[in-house]
């Protein structure tokens, strides 16, 4: 048998062991940079419905300074009466507050909460928080997921030069096993 041959017979299974634990977690820290980037949503969506459950008026739950989707990392709130349209916000893309599909304020109300990913315009992606008062409006807080992309970004850069280095180092480690072994067996005869 060819001593190429019985290297990668002897790389392959390491090979598929490596690339399984480097999947595993990539996709688990990707999930955990994504689904922190709901946290201060979370917090805030429910402390907003909770404000206007107790009565507070809709002008004192929405901040007053305007945050641009397009521009801006500072989170947003966008409120929304029983037929999805906009009663008030602070966040606003191409001058006006952008309304998400009517599935995502449904599902708010359903459900109570609804946590998704928005993406308004190709430039503009939202982490998004909708939850529902008791009279049927619902809170929406989001904010800009360009930082969050971006650390997936290096993740995924440097995911793959460690993956790389690890299939280039067991494929030498295994060349250098089986070529051993093979000059030690000769050397024992």
């Amino acid at each position: 048998m060819p001593l190429s041959f019985r290297i990668v017979r002897l790389w392959l299974p390491i090979a598929v062991a490596v690339t399984v634990v480097f999947g595993f977690a990539y996709v688990a820290v990707q999930q955990t940079y994504r689904n922190g980037a709901d946290d201060p949503q979370i917090q805030l969506a429910e402390d907003t419905a909770a404000r206007l459950d107790a009565g507070d008026p809709e002008s004192d739950v929405v901040p007053i300074d305007v945050v641009n989707l397009a521009e801006s990392l500072s989170p947003f709130v966008i409120l929304f009466d029983a037929q999805n349209n906009v009663i008030d916000g602070s966040g606003v893309l191409d001058g006006a507050p952008p309304t998400p599909p009517a599935g995502v304020l449904d599902t708010a109300r359903s459900a109570g909460r609804n946590r998704v990913t928005w993406q308004p315009r190709p430039s503009v992606r939202i982490a998004s928080v909708s939850v529902a008062t008791k009279d049927g409006r619902v809170v929406l807080w989001g904010r800009s997921l360009r930082e969050s992309e971006s650390r997936v970004d290096q993740l995924t850069q440097t995911a793959a030069i460690a993956w790389i280095a690890a299939m280039l180092g067991t494929l030498m480690a295994c060349a250098a096993v089986e070529a051993f072994g093979t000059r030690w067996s000769a050397a024992s005869e």
